[in-house]
């Protein structure tokens, strides 16, 4: 049987209406494939915060425990938000592992870390979602696309704050 073609790995929107919100089809597929290295960020953070919670042992199980799971249930709600902005620019969101993978600029662990290990490797994946929230922002503010700039200064408020807390516990 032949594998069945993604529509989400096309960066064309998909057929339909037209969209008339005053940002291009150009623009939007700007914004687009920023945001979608951000999503893609964020899922790789996201799967490598769950995994840490899972498996994370030591003097600070708890606190970090505790922790990794508020930080992943926090990006887990965010991954929503920014796959559905890329919906309401007209665009599929990526979806796949496939996807991530090359889209992602965060290298996923080989294997479980120490505590520490995993604290720095989280302050690293927090500190590349900013970067890539950062050039999004860039897009989305040249074309005048406010509802994504928003979304993304409050990532980008999220992400270096959590970095600072990671950070903080290294210290």
């Amino acid at each position: 049987m032949a594998k069945a073609k993604n529509p989400s790995a096309q960066i064309a929107p998909p057929s339909g209406l037209p969209i008339d919100i005053g940002i291009s089809d150009q623009d939007r597929a700007a914004v687009v494939t920023e945001l979608s290295r951000t999503l893609a960020d964020t899922y790789t953070l996201y799967l490598m915060t769950h995994n840490f919670h899972w498996n994370v042992t030591g003097p600070m199980f708890s606190a970090l425990h505790n922790l990794f799971m508020t930080q992943y249930t926090e990006i887990w709600q965010a991954l929503d938000e920014i796959a559905e902005r890329i919906r309401a620019l007209g665009h599929y969101a990526p979806g796949t592992y496939a996807e991530y993978a090359r889209l992602s600029s965060i290298a996923e662990p080989t294997s479980v870390p120490s505590a520490e290990g995993m604290l720095q490797m989280l302050v690293d994946g927090n500190e590349a979602v900013a970067r890539t929230a950062r050039a999004a922002f860039r897009v989305a503010d040249e074309v005048n696309d406010q509802p994504t700039a928003d979304l993304l200064t409050q990532r980008l408020d999220i992400h270096e704050k959590n970095a600072w807390m990671l950070r903080s516990m290294l210290a």
